[in-house]
């Protein structure tokens, strides 16, 4: 089973911050909360963890993820950013907001939506996210925590735990975490657009 690991959500303790970096390193997988729900996280790099993710989840080989950054400056080295585009996400972030961009050439053309060529980025609002991309040093791949198989979108740790802990190395609890998922908007050829209404306002279309 995982390792819960109990990070206060303000003022996270750094010693943890830092063992659930070195996991990702390590190319492991671990379970983070987010401003929108409990996510799953891995290394950029990490080729194998895609199919372990879709395993978790029951998802289709389509299914694309996302990568959380921790500032507009991360953003932009992975998605290009026109003026439209970098003043709605300034405005909007940190926030519960997944943004759909065209990607760089920094980004793994399995990671892109090949049909558009574009990524998905975000930038929670939340300081254990923040502190662990700073500590990693770089952004990281992410996948909302759905699971089919749970009685209740809502789950707590020990929840995740029973259910998918045999494949996940940490498990971060700062408290309860709602499960709201984020506002996803497409910034690519024709302006914003909403894929789907989240916890994020919309209030820029």
């Amino acid at each position: 089973m995982a390792r819960i690991l109990y990070i206060h959500p303000d003022n996270p303790q750094p010693r943890l911050i830092k063992q659930a970096a070195d996991a990702i390193k390590q190319g492991k997988l671990i379970v983070y909360p987010t401003d929108s729900g409990y996510a799953i996280g891995w290394a950029m790099d990490n080729i194998k963890a895609p199919k372990t993710v879709a395993k978790i989840r029951d998802l289709d080989k389509l299914h694309f993820y996302s990568i959380i950054c921790g500032n507009i400056s991360q953003i932009s080295e992975f998605a290009l950013l026109d003026n439209v585009a970098f003043r709605i996400i300034k405005s909007h972030t940190p926030g519960a907001y997944t943004f759909i961009l065209p990607a760089t050439r920094r980004v793994p053309k399995k990671l892109q939506h090949q049909h558009r060529k574009s990524i998905g980025v975000r930038l929670p609002d939340h300081q254990v996210v923040i502190d662990l991309v700073n500590e990693l040093g770089e952004p990281f791949m992410s996948s909302s925590l759905e699971l089919h198989n749970a009685e209740t979108d809502e789950l707590n740790s020990s929840e995740i735990d029973d259910l998918i802990g045999h494949a996940i190395e940490f498990i971060i609890d700062s408290g309860y975490t709602p499960a709201q998922p984020s506002t996803v908007v497409e910034l690519l050829d024709d302006g914003p657009k909403v894929i789907r209404e989240g916890k994020g306002v919309v209030d820029f279309v």
